[in-house]
């Protein structure tokens, strides 16, 4: 009798992912390892997942590279969560023979937490929350979005629906990317604007840009010294889209009021980053997707595209 395929869930940090889905079809075919930690060095990933035959990977989590895939010969199915990755390497697959499958998304949970961040950022609800556990009260002053203007970056799925909800608050809503025209602008209550302007005149910028060429570094020393002091830059996109260590020297100097961040160029957040120290950033560990309803769509069309893949290929193995 032949031994049974192994399948691992990578990265799954809240240790919910067999909770959230129906893997009995999998278990018909294949035994299941759950990996709650993470691994970042290309040999420990090998390392890991050299008896795989199939690895499931949470959005972006888990770099593979060509490098990493070359080495892993057992490997014939990358079931991914969202309906794109980034990290990885498609075409390296596609030579390898590795299947790559995705699943279905929903941006709700990112929309309403670039919200959450901009609130707390703005009333400073982070700070007055540590005050109060730490025996204290009020130490200082939030700032109404009324009459305030919101800067978008990208008009996307995401970014027009959080240009939708600044209207609601009563903000003036300006955008910029490098394609958006008068007229998606205006479909989302938004003026178009130049970049320059945007970082001027903005009271909030937001980033909602899919990162690519195109898009790294787009935000760094430059934009930064145009923003009022009283401004604030929230990021619930992709780290690298920002200049990390020119939003750092901005916040140390102080030339804009706060930031507040979900994402950044290395994850998780080494312990000594300067934004575990730095007080006028509200930093969180990448959360803005992570919500049960959206889990449940991820893991369950995982758990779906291998089963769907096993039926077939456990059984001419």
């Amino acid at each position: 009798m032949e031994d049974p395929m192994k399948v691992a869930i990578l990265d799954d940090y809240q240790n919910v992912a067999l909770q959230l889905a129906d893997w009995s079809g999998v278990r018909n075919h294949a035994e299941i390892t759950t990996f709650n930690d993470h691994v970042a060095d290309p040999s420990a990933v090998v390392e890991r997942l050299r008896p795989f035959d199939v690895v499931c990977v949470m959005r972006e989590r888990t770099p593979l590279t060509r490098e990493v895939l070359q080495q892993l010969p057992n490997l014939r199915l990358i079931a991914s969560t969202g309906p794109r990755n980034a990290s990885i390497d498609t075409r390296a697959a596609t030579d390898l023979g590795i299947v790559v499958t995705a699943t279905g998304y929903d941006a709700t949970p990112t929309i309403e937490f670039a919200w959450s961040l901009i609130l707390a950022s703005m009333r400073g609800i982070d700070r007055e929350t540590a005050s109060l556990k730490a025996g204290g009260w009020q130490t200082g002053l939030g700032a109404n979005l009324r009459g305030k203007t919101l800067g978008v970056l990208g008009l996307g799925n995401i970014g027009k629906e959080v240009a939708r909800i600044g209207l609601a608050f009563g903000m003036r809503v300006i955008a910029w990317s490098q394609n958006l025209t008068e007229e998606k602008a205006s479909a989302a209550g938004a003026i178009l604007v130049d970049k320059q302007t945007l970082f001027r005149e903005a009271d909030v910028v937001t980033v909602h840009l899919v990162l690519s060429g195109r898009t790294k570094g787009l935000v760094g020393t430059p934009e930064f010294a145009l923003m009022k002091p009283t401004a604030r830059f929230v990021n619930t996109s992709r780290g690298p889209i920002v200049d990390e260590a020119a939003l750092i020297q901005v916040l140390h100097a102080r030339k804009i009021a706060g930031a507040a961040v979900d994402v950044f160029d290395t994850e998780p957040l080494p312990a000594d980053h300067p934004f575990r120290k730095l007080k006028s950033i509200l930093a969180t560990p990448h959360i803005g997707y992570v919500t049960e309803d959206l889990y449940r769509i991820f893991y369950g069309d995982a758990a779906a595209n291998i089963t769907k893949w096993l039926e077939v290929n456990a059984t001419s193995s």
